[in-house]
């Protein structure tokens, strides 16, 4: 049982809730706003995105959530700034079947692969997936085909 539990809180993924990255709310340019909400455990962010065409200028997110749900979606911001769109959801498809399956072959960052062992605590992988839905969502958004980010609508998701 406590191998298990070592897997699931390594210490990147303590490090990345206690500290987590981009975690604030981007005010100028107006960016794409995704709130999320996981009824289960009570786990909420809201994500801000922030695109220069097809590339992911900025990401950040502000919420309340356990120690997954936080240092998921810090990692996932971390990770996809930067990338285009197509790339920013191959690493969400990556992310996924990883917390599903325990496979981390894929991930060459550690800070990704740490969360590898999410998958022993199915009722965990919610936790893990609601800050890259809520990507999902804003990167799908085709309110904004210039891709800045302006007026774009508040979409709420739920993860169930």
């Amino acid at each position: 049982m406590f191998g298990d539990l070592d897997d699931l809180y390594q210490d990147i993924i303590l490090d990345y809730s206690r500290n987590p990255r981009n975690f604030r709310k981007i005010e100028s340019p107006p960016a794409r706003v995704v709130e999320g909400h996981n009824p289960l455990c009570g786990d909420e962010l809201t994500l801000y995105l922030l695109m220069d065409g097809d590339v992911v200028r900025d990401v950040a997110f502000e919420g309340a959530g356990c120690a997954i749900s936080k240092a998921s979606a810090s990692a996932m911001t971390t990770a996809v700034k930067g990338k285009t769109r197509s790339e920013a959801l191959k690493v969400l498809e990556n992310f996924h079947d990883m917390v599903t399956s325990g496979n981390a072959e894929v991930f060459e960052d550690d800070k990704l692969a740490a969360f590898s062992g999410v998958h022993k605590f199915p009722a965990r992988v919610k936790c893990a997936m609601l800050g890259w839905r809520a990507l999902e969502s804003s990167l799908s958004s085709t309110d904004d085909e210039s891709g800045a980010g302006v007026s774009v609508e508040k979409k709420t998701i739920t993860t169930e």
